[in-house]
């Protein structure tokens, strides 16, 4: 599917009166090219899961004006490189890396922007922390200096049932407008991907993460 049929597909899903939620571009495991090819059409913001692939494309993409999310996990030796270098980290879910990111985001840079990844289903072996834990990261990231708050990222278990997505995706959005009452900085709920990005906006999503309906299946 090409960039503007997503755009298209993504304004029209949008809820009355919404602000247009932001499309990032899942290029993990894609090759700079394809990254490129997509930001001659305007895309900007892209996202990976491995830090080491992301800033060779980084380095090979330095003449591009783009914005780099990561969406993976996060282990503590890689806050460092994290905090250097990149605009987003959209899967922070314990305490201990809040004072890392931190220490190491360099003054030169503004903060780095952070969302909190909730494991909203419970899942057995899922990155991210529990819903009740969001407000004591939350309290933390407010408190640091160089990290900026900016909202919540799940990722609901991908069962078939339309029903059991949204609720999930609905939890999300309450634990979201919760939290924005104790910080109001929060403006980014991210959650729905190529095969449920829709239902999302339309559940109160403001970025969705789009890969394989932007590349074409992986390999």
């Amino acid at each position: 599917m090409t960039l503007e049929a997503i755009r298209a597909r993504i304004a029209a899903a949008q809820m009355p009166a919404a602000p247009a939620a932001r499309l990032l571009a899942v290029s993990k495991t894609r090759p700079a090219s394809a990254v490129r090819a997509l930001a001659t059409c305007g895309q900007r913001h892209f996202g990976e899961n491995y830090v080491q692939e992301a800033l060779a494309k980084q380095r090979e993409l330095a003449d591009l004006p783009l914005r780099w999310h990561l969406i993976g996990p996060l282990q503590s030796n890689k806050c460092r490189e994290v905090a250097r270098h990149f605009d987003w980290l959209e899967s922070l879910d314990r305490a201990k890396l809040v004072a890392l990111l931190d220490a190491a985001r360099p003054a030169a840079l503004p903060p780095l922007n952070v969302l909190i990844q909730v494991n909203i289903d419970d899942e057995a072996g899922k990155s991210g922390c529990k819903p009740a834990q969001t407000a004591e990261l939350a309290r933390l990231l407010a408190q640091a200096p160089r990290l900026a708050l900016r909202g919540l990222m799940a990722i609901p278990a991908p069962v078939p049932d339309r029903a059991q997505r949204v609720a999930a995706f609905r939890r999300m959005r309450a634990l979201f407008d919760a939290l924005r009452m104790q910080h109001s900085t929060l403006d980014t709920l991210s959650m729905g991907m190529s095969d449920d990005y829709e239902l999302a906006i339309a559940c109160g999503a403001t970025e969705v993460r789009v890969g394989s309906a932007l590349f074409g299946p992986r390999r």
